[in-house]
């Protein structure tokens, strides 16, 4: 019986890994001027972020229950074991659809097979636990030691993030008006993490190089093996910005193996052009 993996496009990985891999995407919805559009299936982060600049707000909603039925099903008929990695359960209502219809279909297919985690995890964090997910699996590890791996790195996987303007998040609903306000007021960047799932400012820094240096600060607090382990970086379409960021953590901590990719169409939406979120792990897996 084989192991079938499902993510979400808020992982914030390409197409191409979803292909390659074999991990069944489940995508988010964007939504420009009324039409819907399939993240990383009918449009593309580089779109999202012109139409942004443009002066357009996208809006974002969860995969519809029917989604989530139809795949759900199709797992249960063919008998496979599968694995659901899902966004962080406090940013979207993705993670608590999915599991209310594995409830609904397990009542009609009661043998259903199927793991639904809630990583608490976002972007380019989330990518790299379903990336080692996907590597355990083409390994040959069996469901239960991908769960453990998912749910080690999960509750280990450190977000730092800065965006270039606090309004996105606030307009979302994914941080107060009142910090918004401030940020954009002093012309201060801000250095936000994820703390159960949640965006929490950390701290306000003026000016970039010593936002630079706090990132790398924290980094050196919170981080394990930071030379050995695979760095996550994760850009709002600024690739240069992302690119010099590789160099500092590179120069600091001796790290070899690094992630890059811009930020997808739908975790964008929210954070704006502009956005740098770097990732790693506090504990040695």
């Amino acid at each position: 019986m084989g192991i079938k993996l499902f993510a979400d496009s808020a992982s914030d990985l390409p197409l191409s890994f979803f292909e390659e891999n074999n991990v069944t995407l489940i995508p988010l919805s964007v939504y420009i001027d009324e039409t819907e559009y399939e993240d990383l299936k009918t449009i593309n982060p580089k779109q999202v972020f012109s139409e942004i600049r443009s002066g357009k707000m996208p809006k974002t909603s969860q995969p519809t229950p029917q989604d989530f039925n139809v795949l759900f099903t199709e797992l249960a008929k063919t008998n496979q074991t599968g694995i659901y990695i899902a966004f962080s359960s406090a940013l979207s209502g993705t993670y608590q659809t999915a599991v209310m219809v594995h409830e609904q279909v397990k009542e009609e297919y009661p043998d259903l097979d199927l793991t639904i985690i809630d990583t608490k995890c976002a972007s380019v964090g989330f990518g790299l636990v379903v990336k080692e997910a996907a590597n355990l699996l083409k390994a040959g590890a069996s469901k239960k030691e991908i769960i453990q791996d998912v749910l080690l790195r999960s509750q280990h996987m450190e977000h730092l993030f800065t965006v270039e303007d606090l309004d996105f998040l606030a307009k979302g609903g994914r941080l107060s008006k009142a910090s918004a306000f401030l940020g954009g007021l002093l012309n201060i960047k801000p250095l936000l993490h994820v703390e159960d799932g949640k965006l929490v400012p950390i701290e306000k820094i003026r000016g970039k190089k010593k936002l630079v240096k706090r990132i790398l600060d924290v980094m050196e607090e919170r981080g394990v093996d930071l030379e050995n382990q695979l760095i996550g970086i994760s850009h709002g379409d600024d690739e240069l910005s992302a690119l010099e960021l590789q160099a500092n953590i590179k120069e600091r901590f001796g790290t070899k193996e690094f992630y890059i990719n811009i930020i997808g169409s739908a975790v964008g939406s929210h954070a704006g052009p502009g956005t740098l979120a770097i990732f790693f792990l506090n504990k040695k897996i």
